[in-house]
This record gives C-alpha cells, structure tokens and sequence, in this order.
C-alpha cells in the first residue's frame, strides 16, 4: 500500500510507536526510534520541549520519494533506496547537504531530518534527507555504501537538480554523525565503496557536521556496554558481534583512526552528554596537526536528540548555516 509522503510525516512524528520489529514490504524494520518516543523519554526532563514538524518555506521546492539506487538482489529481494530532495525555488547552483538521520543503527527514519532539510534550504543550500539499510536488513558497512551511492547520485544529477558538485557537505545526528563523518574521511579508501549505477562519480565530501556522533567505537562508553549479555547493545546489533568478539570491526568503523591531512573542515555539535563525544578531541587534535578547520558548538542542559525538537532546533540549524556559509560562500 502506498502512503503519500506528508501522511507518513505525520504518522512518523505525531504517533508513539507500539512494535519494535517489524516488517515492511518484506524488509525487517524497527520502528522504536521516532521524535515522538524521544519525546516521551525526555518531557519529563524537559517538559517545555516540542517536536519540530515539517514545513516547507516558501521560497523551496520538495521532491520526495526519489530512488537514488537499486540495489543489487538481496535476501529480502528487489530493493530500491530513497531520498527527499529540497532546492531554492530561485536560479543557480547551489552548495548541496546530505542529511543521515540517527537511530542506533537500528531504527529511525530520514523523515526526522525533513523539518532541518527544509529550513536549511531556504537558505541557499539543495539538501537531501537520505534512506539508507539499518541493522535489522544488513549489517555494517552496508549503511556506508548506500549513503556513498547517495553522494554518487546528486554528483551525477547536479545539473539537473542544481547542485555544484564542488561544494558538497554531509551532516549527521547521533548513529547518522557517526556515518557523516567516516563517511566524509573515508573517500578514498576502496572498502567502502560497496557499489553504484555512478562509480565513476567522485564520493569525496567538502565539509561535515556532526551532531553527538561518536568517532571511536572502542571508547568504553560503546565498547563496554555488552558486558551485560541480557542488553546488547546498538554497536553490537550493527556489526553482528560484540566489541570482544570482533574489535577490528569495531575499530574499522571508528572515524578517528582516518582522520588526517584530507579530512574537510568539520563542526561538531554537541549536547551535554560526554558519552557522545568520544573520539572528537582526539580528531580535533589530529586536524589541528595540519591546519584543517574544526569547530565545536556545545549546546547545555540538552537531552541528546536536542535537534528534533524547540527550543534547540532552530539554535541548531543557525550553527549550521553559519558553518557552512563559511566553508562555501
């Protein structure tokens, strides 16, 4: 059954959800991560929160539902990939942001970055809000490859879609700051490449922003959290094993250990919790070694999702904005 792009928005950000597991067109889907659940873990914390809702500025243009990759077969069959794209209503070529929503790897919805994609559109940018394979369908690096065949997509379509290849950027909140940024570190390491109708498109990204995105997996804060064999953890669900089981991979997936001399200029921004910050000072410090750009903005007395809701949202996206004016105009 097909439901239309703003009837899903409302479902995904007005409705608690009651299964944690389940399937949609034949794909396993956990469905636990929404801003309304966020919301009802934190009102009591901070009961002046609202959820942020979709609305399309006047001056931007929405397309939605576009396939940016099919997949090869998998074991769920045919799959095709999705994102929603926002442009200026106005002519010219535009700097472009790629958007990853968050979720532990597991659950969420690019839904959740539409309402951040659209302000930040009408401010002279073309951004898209990317669907890419969680946990429950594939593991690790899947979700890499498809956010790089994403990257490959809008540079092969920038002319049609007003995009200046030149100037692309990738943004990330929580698991999707994590992607963002191995992502944005990882252009010329061929392992994650995984696969695209546009391989020969360059997958190198020109700036990113993580928003309470981890950058090293072995940090205690995710690596020892399945000493409790009843709680596996997000990390543990991603890779399909544990930290103890298989730390390479853990290891591989950890933003820190790439970054360097190409690494693009990176804002990090941050909620109060220091658990979501583990690897950034060390990757600011590898960056300072040669001059790259790097900026943290903290916003206190924030639950971690801070982005998904008012008052921080809006506190949020100007942090954005002026970070990548800087980098791009």
């Amino acid at each position: 059954m097909k439901i239309s792009a703003l009837i899903l928005f409302l479902l995904f950000f007005t409705s608690q959800t009651f299964s944690q597991l389940v399937e949609i067109d034949g794909i396993p889907r956990d469905t636990s991560f929404t801003p309304y659940s966020a919301w009802m873990k934190i009102k009591k914390d901070f009961p002046d929160a609202e959820i942020v809702k979709p609305h399309l500025p006047e001056n931007v243009n929405a397309t939605y539902n576009l396939v940016y990759a099919s997949l090869p077969e998998t074991k769920h069959g045919k799959r095709d990939l999705h994102l929603d794209l926002f442009h200026p209503k106005s002519e010219g070529k535009y700097p472009a942001l790629i958007l990853v929503f968050g979720g532990g790897w597991r659950s969420g919805s690019r839904a959740a970055q539409v309402p951040m994609a659209q302000q930040i559109a009408a401010k002279g940018y073309v951004t898209a809000t990317v669907e890419y394979r969680l946990s429950p369908e594939a593991l690790y690096p899947a979700a890499v490859h498809d956010i790089k065949a994403a990257i490959r997509y809008l540079r092969a379509n920038a002319e049609r879609y007003n995009i200046d290849p030149e100037r692309i950027a990738i943004s990330g909140s929580s698991a999707g700051g994590q992607l963002a940024a191995l992502v944005g570190m990882t252009a010329d390491i061929e392992k994650f490449d995984g696969y695209s109708a546009s391989m020969n498109q360059p997958v190198n990204i020109q700036a990113i922003i993580d928003m309470d995105g981890i950058l090293d997996f072995t940090d205690p804060s995710e690596s020892a959290k399945d000493d409790d064999p009843k709680k596996r953890s997000a990390g543990a669900y991603w890779f399909g094993a544990t930290y103890k089981e298989a730390p390479e991979q853990w290891v591989e997936a950890s933003p820190l250990i790439y970054a360097g001399k190409d690494t693009p200029p990176i804002l990090f921004i941050n909620s109060a919790l220091p658990r979501f910050h583990a690897g950034r000072d060390q990757v600011i410090e590898k960056l300072d070694n040669y001059g790259i750009y790097s900026e943290v903005q903290t916003i206190s007395d924030t639950p971690h999702p801070f982005w998904l809701f008012h008052p921080w949202f809006d506190q949020t996206v100007g942090y954005m904005v002026t970070f990548l004016d800087k980098q791009f105009k």
